[in-house]
């Protein structure tokens, strides 16, 4: 997400807010889009400035804060926009997933251990079982939890079990934690869905028609 989409989330959530209760302070606002007090009253300050939101005194000092119709229709704009980038994203995810997993598939390789537990892995769960894929559970050294999705998480890379592939699901610190994950398993074994547009850690492996070449490490060749 660039500066400009988080620029029109927190000002989508701040006119959500505001159109959803009539006795608001700042620092509900604050805690509402999760910001400090300060920025959440230059936020307001900007949409009132934009002609989006007015402000009432209310009895004990108070402030009511209203969106004018202006403010109306740049919430229906910013929610249109939101919904339209998800739909495309669920839609991009699923294809990917598709993608990588038909190369698995082709190639008798079935055994994925899913790497970064998100909304991406939810969505490469459910296009696993259309392609025979067998989920041994997900890696992830920054999830609390011990299972997703019903299947076992590891946070530590050295209890992970053998698996014929590392399905990169992380959507944070994608490139880090791809080349992390380079240095501690194979890297002609880690896959990167085409949605998250980063390369794999090595030139040592090649998808082509859904062909894969596995080389080093022991590993027999998969071309087919």
């Amino acid at each position: 997400m660039n500066d400009k989409d988080r620029e029109e989330a927190l000002t989508l959530e701040l006119l959500a807010a505001v159109d959803g209760g009539d006795s608001l302070t700042q620092r509900h606002l604050a805690q509402r889009l999760g910001v400090a007090l300060g920025l959440a009253n230059l936020y307001v300050k900007r949409c009132v400035r934009k002609g989006l939101i007015k402000i009432r005194l209310a009895p004990a000092n108070r402030y009511f804060y209203y969106l004018t119709r202006k403010g109306f229709a740049e919430k229906s704009r910013l929610t249109a926009k939101y919904l339209s980038h998800s739909f495309e994203f669920y839609r991009q995810a699923a294809l990917s997933c598709v993608e990588v997993f038909q190369t698995c598939a082709a190639n008798d390789r079935t055994r994925v251990l899913l790497c970064g537990v998100s909304e991406l892995a939810e969505i490469a769960s459910l296009r696993a079982r259309e392609h025979g894929i067998t989920l041994l559970g997900t890696y992830d050294p920054r999830h609390a939890e011990t299972r997703f999705l019903d299947l076992p998480v590891w946070q530590r890379i050295e209890d992970l079990p053998p698996c014929d592939f590392y399905v990169v699901t992380q959507l944070d610190g994608i490139t880090e934690f791809v080349e992390a994950l380079g240095q501690a398993v194979p890297r002609e074994r880690i896959l990167t869905p085409a949605l998250l547009k980063v390369a794999p850690p090595s030139a040592s492996l090649e998808i082509r028609a859904h062909r894969v070449t596995v080389r080093g490490h022991g590993a027999r060749d998969a071309e087919g």
